[in-house]
């Protein structure tokens, strides 16, 4: 789905809730951002086989769609730190049960390939 089409207030509130989690890593991000605020190094090392370029591509998408907060420190060297927005909290509370439908799907197809 483009950014484009996720602005489109005319589309059902599925769409609407999945485009802002779309690929394979927001997520994740998700998921660990609830432990806290996390620098970009901190992220990058908690989620192995994520590219720079990607990460920040992601972290840059959550901002404008208001699920992560970014507070950029003026000090030497740089500082960075992403957390989550009380709409992000809320997203990510609500894809726990999701995410055990997901769980639960996994073992019956599980259960499935062995019974076969």
């Amino acid at each position: 789905m483009t950014r484009r089409r996720t602005q489109d207030t005319n589309i059902c509130g599925v769409t609407a809730a999945i485009s802002v989690i779309d690929g394979k890593w927001k997520t994740w991000l998700l998921w660990v951002l609830e432990s806290g605020p996390h620098r970009p190094g901190e992220l990058r090392r908690t989620l192995p086989g994520i590219s720079e370029k990607v990460l920040t591509q992601a972290l840059r998408e959550m901002v404008e769609d208001g699920l992560v907060h970014r507070e950029a420190h003026d000090v030497l060297p740089p500082k960075t730190v992403y957390s989550l927005t009380e709409p992000g909290r809320e997203l990510s509370e609500l894809l726990g049960p999701l995410s055990d439908w997901g769980h639960r799907r996994l073992d019956r197809l599980a259960e499935a390939r062995t019974a076969s």
